[in-house]
């Protein structure tokens, strides 16, 4: 997969919209000197090749399921895909990342109930074919969370390509 082109607008847009994606394309346009119909024109261009999505970033406390939980799992090494993408099936599970080191996935979810998290996740986890050993921690305080790291995906797409370029 080949490396998006982007120039020094695109790069100044997006620090614009990353800051405040509410500002109007009129304001960026004034800001950066170029016309609204290029701001226009850039933004739908990003949004197409799904470098920038708008969408509404909720804190935990909004959700009855306000824990947040990391499920590191240590699968057979030929299985890694497979294991990955039936973990991203999971309900309960909203991200799933294929790593190197003790894990080689490692899975994240919100939850309510630890209860809910040991019986509808990680021991259903472990249960999938290929799944050696899970281990869950729990944040029991978070200093620091940055929603915008997250990578832009399509809920239909496949988990195995997001380690190829992340």
């Amino acid at each position: 997969m080949s490396l998006p082109q982007l120039d020094d607008l695109d790069r100044q847009l997006i620090d614009v919209l990353a800051k405040d994606a509410r500002v109007s394309n009129r304001r960026i346009a004034a800001d950066l000197g170029v016309t609204e119909g290029t701001v226009r024109g850039r933004i739908k261009r990003l949004q197409e090749e799904r470098l920038i999505a708008f969408t509404a970033i909720t804190g935990f406390g909004i959700n009855r399921a306000a824990r947040l939980a990391f499920i590191g799992v240590q699968a057979q090494v030929d299985d890694v895909r497979a294991v990955a993408q039936a973990i991203a099936e999971v309900p309960q599970v909203n991200a799933v990342m294929v790593t190197m080191g003790q894990f080689n996935i490692l899975a994240i979810c919100l939850f309510a109930e630890l209860e809910n998290l040991v019986l509808e996740t990680s021991d259903r986890i472990l249960a999938l074919p290929g799944v050696h050993h899970v281990e869950t921690s729990i944040a029991v305080k978070t200093f620091k969370y940055d929603p915008r790291v997250v990578r832009i995906t399509a809920a239909s797409a496949p988990a195995a390509d997001a380690g190829d370029d992340a």
